[in-house]
């Protein structure tokens, strides 16, 4: 494609004002885009580095590798291809200073799935607009460090374009803002603070190119019946009366006052064109917007609201607009119109629709039979042939035309063998030829060389002639005719028939796709014949039944036996489906039914054995065979037993009739019962969004106190529901809590969104439904005045909803709030009673007692000691996920299910399941292992797992992205490693960890010992680990059962940490765990014992009061030989005076300050039968690792890797997944994982040191010069795959300090330690509340702010902001930082410093942390105080 002006234009002002320019190539032929830069980069004024991505590649990786250019452009051609590899980078790339220009050609579908990542999206339907609005994204960019993506028309060469000359561009660039930002509080992701940004870098464009700039261009009417919004190449430039046009330019921010600024009060109808023709959602973007502002507006009356599809305009007159704005007045609202010509409209006539779920087998043949695969009834014919070519009929000619052929050409090659004249090469090539005629890689290759010996000798005999002819026949073919079930309808008399009695060499494959749970809904007059068994009847077919979504490799099997088989071959296969929307799970499970029934049995029947003599049938299906065995076993064993005591048949036969009448006795009672509480009891709907589980409980709970009072009730989830079947609803309750910023749940969303869409079109389709709500939210968590309309936001949008779509409201809206006494229950107990009152049923005496609500508790205590069914859910492939109480036990074996939520909603709207994995967890007690050990973890990584694994907080290894079926053989490797997962996870004692001190080579093999011994001790002795994931039975019958003796069959209360700290260092941060052991040396540096202790913990729950982090206590000290005792003494006092009424009040932080520090201590000692001994002193001085070389007492060498956030992996630059790779395969000493997430490459001899050192180098491990404050940093893994996060962090963290660290640099700090630490929720695995400075998730992009964490570890830090975004955030440390460095004191650490400077009042307990909390004085946040 040759370069347009637009191309041109964009091309050059990215390459003129970017740092480094990187470009897609198409996928066929040269990009437009890099010729021109190609030109560019050659000339004598060259000045950004570009790179040519091939078609394909993940630009996302290289545009990440240039994040710190001071701007950075990407071009390319629109291609899902190559934009989807973007979007799961566009959430680090969105801060940064990078524009996206996207070129398209009549279909923006492509470019626009990037927009909802992104801040600003621009839209250029012209060459001098693409010029222009590439200035304008690239002034945005680089000015406000964000993300923008520019979306122009390719057009022509001949589209004029004045261009701004090269030399004003950089002075363009780094301008100051020409409007000065608002001084309202306002989140810098809100689209009104996004719009006055856009405004000011517009100002500054207008001022360089003297053309206007707008968001919406508007021309047309001035007081206008109808508007229409146009996105896309649009030429309606006429005057019609009472019509109104408006081209939209800025499709993101859009506010919804710039919208109705461009609807005025005479208008009725506003038509949304967009230039859309294969968008995957319901609703396209623009039109969302557009009713979205709509139905926010006052406008009386409100104006319909209609989509359409906006083709090529270049052909439609006035007239034809005019008929179009007719057509839409006449069209009800939900109908999508469409104006100008689609592109398919000049295409050449199509090909018949294939469904696209028959790929599953298309692609099996051509994968397997590439090169020499032929679909004897191709679509693909229809155009040269007619309908009939898709025919058996048709199919089998054009066979048994070339198998004739095909004779003819062996009859041929015969009958050159005996011609004497022929020379010895053609005569071997002859022979050969006919012994591999049937070999589909041997006959093409002697083929080729047949042909080409025959060209050359030019032989005059005619039977070489005829081998000429027929040359393209050389290659054994396999021949398919591929149909449906249709074919089977009519068999006797159809050409199926033909084919089958053929005796030809041909294959068919016949899809049958009924669905399982629809196969009697068919007419019963027109009968399905059973292909094939009427195929095996003519004895001379081969016949395969396969399932591709049961049984991959039996597909494989079947579809190569019957190409081999000389003969008709009928291949069936199932692939239930009803639409092409009908999602692969659905097939799946469909699939599973059919199979396992035995409606869809999976065999094999090849006469070719039976002339061997050998058994022509198979039964594949695995189901019916287990089924038919276990029924032959049983027969067997009856047979038996009544041989040898022949009364037992007739005891048998007599017990087996008597139990049978009572137990139908007894079901035909209880269906009586149930049908008269249907006929009698009012029916009741509950549906519920919950992500948490609160209001799912709350919704169940709900339920079931209306069956007691004798409602018929159903509880189910919002998205469960369609719009349609929640009008045939009569009485609905609603729960839901929120999610974000006011959003809805994961799976009350789609509801939500359909609500809207037709609240939006004015319809009213739920008059007959009779509604209440009820709400959860928290007041205090969006704490300032302009946030407040966050709470509870969901719960009320609802109510509203429903009342504007004509349900009638029976009870009023219930609100619940977590700042309440009880919490929401405050207000649930409220408004449950308006419900039963509405209802009738008030008075109803509740005689059966409310079944109790199921526990993590009860799951313990029913699992049988932590089996549950996980084995058996490990078995169901019908899903990635297990049952949801087997993933709570699967914590106590190292595991915890997780999905990818970065395309979480992109599932959800394809209609399959979330996209499940698992994270495995390793027990390594002090972080040591071998290189052997670290090779097989590298390699379960890529074998299980993402290909990466992490260094976590707990000095152990984890593993991401591990699905269901890899889970066993995961476990099964690390085990052979010597290494294991149980206890991990859950309510027991978790991986031991210890300081890492190298220097101190002997204390730290002493304390590691001891550490080894405590988790040995504390470990569960449940035998289900061994059962279930090394297929070690070691419990038969009642012989031998399993028992706890430390931790009972409830096991802990919550989980349970233990650290060992070495002083002068605490990076265990020690006084975070549940027990910490502090070594102490006597005189002769020798370890003397510890001082214990106890009541650390960093999990909060964001506004709740009866929650907080908090340092442990000292109790006193112990000796080595004690510790393992009082260990175990302090974690049975936790088992037994824990809270397990309430997880979140669950840890031993909160017994002790239930019981009181002195009781808590003394029922240890009550325990140990003897007391503590006072503790002895010691001292801290950091909770930082000391990275580089160090040597030990030993004399052995130790280096200290700086691996950011714990994360192993290559990256551009950064191999250091290969670089320990090969420092394992060399290294004789260990490796040492820290608690803040780096690495030790220990116990190095000094003649070893340069291998290691070269490797080091080699992949750049040895790069310790970062700054002082990246050193100190620790993040969560957070997104994409924490089910608990509500923000980035591991992501996210190093960007944010690229920018804290500027701040740093700018004042002589890049060389101190500020420990700052991320997390993307309030459960602490980061231990954020130590850090001096902290951020805490709330929500994407909004944390907690905390200060004044002790530097060693000591004290807790405060929260000073509850809301903060990225802006917020460096406005608030770039005058703190500048003042620490001008007033701190010698020695002053940042966390102190804020403490004496005002800034943060100092946390003396975990109890006091949220007193105070804000800030003080004239640093205190106003929300806060209030």
């Amino acid at each position: 494609m040759p370069a347009s002006s637009s191309v041109s234009a964009v091309s050059r002002i990215a390459y003129l004002a970017s740092d480094v320019v990187v470009n897609s190539l198409s996928p066929t032929g040269p990009s437009p885009f890099q010729t021109i830069l190609n030109a560019l980069a050659s000339s004598a004024d060259s000045r950004a580095a570009v790179t040519n991505l091939p078609f394909g590649a993940n630009a996302g990786d290289t545009l990440l590798r240039h994040r710190s250019a001071r701007l950075l452009s990407y071009t390319a051609l629109a291609h899902p291809q190559v934009l989807n590899h973007l979007l799961l980078h566009l959430p680090e790339l969105s801060s940064t200073s990078t524009v996206f220009h996207i070129a398209v050609t009549d279909d923006l579908s492509d470019a626009l799935v990037l927009q909802s990542s992104l801040p600003f999206v621009l839209y250029s339907r012209s060459a001098q607009q693409a010029h222009d609005h590439a200035l304008l994204a690239s002034r945005l960019a680089f000015i406000e460090s964000t993300a923008v993506l520019h979306i122009f028309h390719v057009g022509d060469e001949n589209e004029p374009v004045e261009e701004v000359d090269a030399d004003r561009i950089a002075p363009f660039l780094y301008a100051e803002r020409q409007s000065p930002r608002s001084s309202e509080q306002k989140s810098a992701t809100d689209p009104s603070v996004l719009l006055k940004t856009y405004q000011s870098a517009a100002f500054a464009t207008v001022a360089l190119v003297r053309r206007p700039l707008r968001p919406f261009t508007q021309h047309g009417a001035s007081e206008p019946h109808t508007v229409l919004f146009t996105l896309g190449r649009a030429a309606l430039n006429y005057d019609i009366e009472g019509v109104s046009f408006v081209d939209v330019s800025l499709l993101k921010p859009l506010t919804p006052s710039t919208i109705l600024n461009a609807i005025s009060p005479s208008v009725t109808r506003v038509v949304v064109l967009e230039q859309i023709h294969h968008w995957s959602m319901k609703w396209t973007p623009l039109y969302l917007e557009v009713v979205s502002a709509v139905q926010q507006s006052e406008l009386d009356p409100t104006p319909v609201v209609q989509s359409g599809i906006l083709g090529d305009t270049t052909t439609v007159s006035q007239s034809e607009v005019e008929e179009f704005v007719q057509k839409a007045a006449s069209e009800a609202p939900s109908t999508r119109l469409a104006l100008g010509s689609a592109p398919s409209a000049q295409s050449a006539i199509a090909a018949p629709h294939v469904p696209k779920h028959e790929a599953a087998y298309t692609k099996i043949l051509a994968n397997l039979f590439s090169g020499r695969l032929e679909i004897l009834n191709s679509p693909e014919l229809v155009s040269l042939q007619g309908e009939v070519a898709t025919t058996p009929e048709f199919a089998l000619g054009r066979a048994r035309g070339e198998l004739e052929e095909r004779e003819e050409l062996v009859n041929a090659v015969r009958e050159l063998l005996r011609d004497p004249a022929v020379s010895i090469e053609i005569h071997s090539l002859l022979s050969r030829w006919l012994g591999a005629k049937d070999d589909g890689v041997k006959s093409k290759q002697i083929g080729d060389e047949l042909v080409a010996a025959l060209e050359g000798e030019k032989l005059s005999n005619p039977a070489a002639q005829k081998i000429l002819v027929l040359r393209r026949l050389l290659p054994a073919r396999s021949r398919w005719i591929i149909g449906s079930d249709a074919w089977a309808y009519d068999l006797g008399a159809s050409g199926l028939h033909h084919a089958i009695a053929s005796r030809l060499n041909v294959n068919i494959l016949l899809l049958d796709t009924t669905p399982y749970t629809t196969r009697n809904s068919a007419d019963p007059h027109r009968r399905k014949q059973d292909v094939g068994l009427y195929a095996m009847n003519h004895g001379d077919v081969y016949v395969a039944s396969t399932a591709v979504y049961s049984s991959y490799s039996q597909v494989l099997q079947s579809i190569m036996e019957a190409d081999r088989y000389n003969g008709p071959s009928v291949v069936l296969a199932y692939l239930p489906y009803n639409t092409e929307q009908t999602p692969a799970l659905e097939i799946l499970k469909e699939t599973k039914l059919a199979v396992d029934s035995g409606y869809w049995p999976l065999y094999r029947w090849n006469p070719a054995k039976e002339r061997e003599g050998k058994e022509p049938f198979s039964l594949d299906s695995d189901f019916v065979k287990n089924e038919l065995q276990q029924f032959l076993d049983r027969q067997n064993h009856l047979s038996q037993l009544t041989r040898s005591k022949p009364e037992v048949a007739a005891e048998l036969v007599g017990s087996l009739g008597e139990n049978l009448k009572q137990a139908r006795k007894q079901r035909a009672q209880q269906a009586y019962n149930d049908l008269l509480n249907a006929i009698d009891a009012p029916p009741l709907t509950v549906l519920y969004a919950s992500d948490g589980g609160r209001a799912e409980k709350m919704a169940k709970r709900l339920a079931t106190r209306g069956k007691l009072r004798g409602l018929s009730t159903t509880v189910a989830t919002m998205d469960s529901i369609s719009v349609e079947d929640l009008a045939k609803e009569e009485m609905v309750v609603f729960v839901t809590s929120v999610a974000g910023q006011g959003e809805f749940p994961q799976n009350g969303r789609t509801l939500a969104k359909a609500l809207n869409a037709l609240a939006a079109r004015g319809e009213k389709p739920l008059t007959s439904v009779r509604f209440s709500v009820f709400g959860l939210g928290d007041s205090h968590y969006w704490p300032r005045p302009e946030d407040a309309h966050y709470y509870n936001k969901a719960g009320k949008d609802l109510d509203a909803r429903l009342e504007q779509l004509g349900a009638q409201r029976f009870a009023p809206l219930g609100l619940g709030d977590d700042q309440d006494a009880d919490g929401p229950e405050t207000g649930y107990q409220a408004w449950e009673p308006l419900i039963w009152k509405a209802l009738g049923v008030d008075a109803v005496e509740v005689k059966e007692k409310e079944p109790e609500p199921i526990t993590n508790e009860h799951i313990k205590v029913a699992s049988q000691y932590l089996r549950g069914t996980i084995a058996e859910g490990l078995e169901d492939h019908t899903t990635g996920a297990l049952a949801p109480s087997d993933t709570q036990l699967t914590k106590f074996h190292g595991i915890y299910q997780q999905d990818d939520r970065d395309i979480r909603d992109e599932r959800q709207a394809q209609g399959v399941e979330p996209a499940y994995s698992f994270m495995i967890r390793v027990r390594m007690p002090g972080g040591v292992c071998s290189p052997e050990q670290w090779l097989m973890m590298d390699q379960i990584a890529d074998e299980h797992g993402n290909g990466t694994f992490k260094i976590t907080t707990r000095q152990t290894f984890q593993f991401h992205g591990v699905i269901k079926r890899h889970l066993k053989s995961a476990i099964q490797d690390i085990n052979r490693a010597l290494l294991d997962t149980l206890a991990a996870c859950g309510d027991v004692n978790r991986n031991v960890i210890v300081s890492t001190v190298p220097s101190l080579s002997k204390l730290h093999r002493q304390a590691y010992e001891f550490a080894k011994r405590v988790s040995e001790h504390l470990l569960p002795r449940t035998t289900a680990y061994h059962e279930i994931w090394l297929d070690k039975k070691l419990v038969a019958g009642d012989a031998l059962k399993d028992v706890e003796p430390l931790y009972g069959e409830f096991y802990l209360p919550r989980k349970f940490k233990v650290a060992v700290a070495i002083p002068p260092n605490n990076d265990v941060d020690v006084f975070a765990n549940d027990v910490g052991f502090i070594a102490i040396t006597d005189e002769n540096g020798e370890l003397a014992g510890f001082n214990v202790t106890a009541g650390g913990g960093m999990g909060v729950t964001h506004g709740n009061k009866k929650t907080y982090p908090r340092t442990g206590d000292i109790l006193g000290f112990c000796t080595v030989a004690q510790g393992v005792d009082v260990a175990e003494k302090i974690m049975l006092v936790q088992r037994d005076n824990g809270n397990r009424a309430d997880r979140k009040n669950a840890r031993l932080k909160y017994t002790i300050d239930r019981m009181g520090l002195d009781n808590f201590k003394a029922e240890v000692e009550r325990r140990l039968g003897y007391q503590l001994q006072p503790a002895r002193p010691f001292t801290f001085d950091r909770n930082i690792d000391d990275l580089g070389w160090t040597t030990g007492e030993d004399g052995k060498h130790h280096f200290t890797c700086f691996i950011e956030n714990g994360r192993i992996q290559d990256e551009p630059e950064r191999d250091f997944k290969a670089g320990l790779r090969e420092i394992a395969k060399v290294h004789k000493g260990a490796f040492r994982l820290t608690a803040n997430q780096h690495l030790i490459i220990t116990d190095v001899a000094t003649e070893d040191l340069p291998t290691i050192k070269r490797i080091l180098a080699q992949y750049k491990l040895d790069n310790v010069s970062q700054s002082g404050l990246r050193l100190s940093s620790s993040a969560c893994v957070a997104f994409p795959t924490c089910g608990l996060a509500m923000a980035e962090s591991e992501r996210y963290l190093p960007i944010l300090i690229d920018k804290v660290e500027k701040i740093c640099e700018e004042n002589g700090l890049r060389n101190d330690s500020i420990v700052m630490r991320m997390t993307g929720c309030p459960n602490g695995c980061a231990r954020p509340y130590l850090a001096e400075i902290a951020f805490v998730g709330k929500a994407p992009g909004v944390y907690l702010m905390l200060l004044g964490g002790g530097y060693y570890g000591q004290r807790l830090n405060k929260i000073y902001r509850e809301s903060v975004t990225e802006p917020e955030i460096l406005a608030i440390l770039r005058p703190m930082i500048k003042r620490y460095a001008l007033e701190r004191e010698p020695g002053e650490h940042f966390g102190d410093w804020v403490i004496r400077a005002g800034y943060i009042a100092p946390t003396t307990s975990g109890k006091e942390w949220w007193d105070r909390m804000g800030g003080e004085g004239e640093f205190r946040e106003v929300a806060a105080a209030a």
